[in-house]
């Protein structure tokens, strides 16, 4: 299930931008709904700081100043996008928290790591050729 579709009164997002940013916002929320005991806090900071990372690090990475520069950073929002996936995976797996909304973000963030490596073999290729 997608988060658009969890949420239904929610707009299909095409603006990549704009998807990290609501990823990043739902990250939050996800946040605010983990139990307030250790396991929650650790567990917490650790998905809020990659979750957000990788809507402050792609719009850094839209900003790039050459090709290099580019996929530089792009390497860095797919990693972060692959740790937040790692964290969500051990906050389902360890029953710390798993509801719809948990794996609708899950799913997501399995999407935006696909997206964004697709992105840098793509910017790889095209500097390789030249172009």
């Amino acid at each position: 299930m997608s988060l658009i579709a969890y949420f239904g009164d929610m707009q299909p997002v095409s603006d990549l931008k704009q998807r990290s940013k609501t990823f990043a916002l739902n990250i939050i929320k996800l946040v605010r709904q983990l139990p307030d005991d250790k396991v929650g806090r650790v567990l917490g900071n650790q998905i809020l700081r990659s979750g957000t990372s990788v809507s402050a690090n792609y719009r850094s990475a839209c900003k790039a100043r050459s090709t290099a520069d580019f996929i530089s950073k792009i390497t860095i929002v797919e990693e972060e996008a692959d740790e937040t996936t790692l964290w969500l995976e051990l906050i389902m797996e360890s029953g710390t928290l798993s509801n719809d909304f948990t794996i609708a973000l899950h799913n997501e963030a399995k999407e935006l790591t696909a997206i964004f490596t697709a992105s840098g073999k793509t910017a790889k290729e095209n500097k390789a050729k030249g172009k």
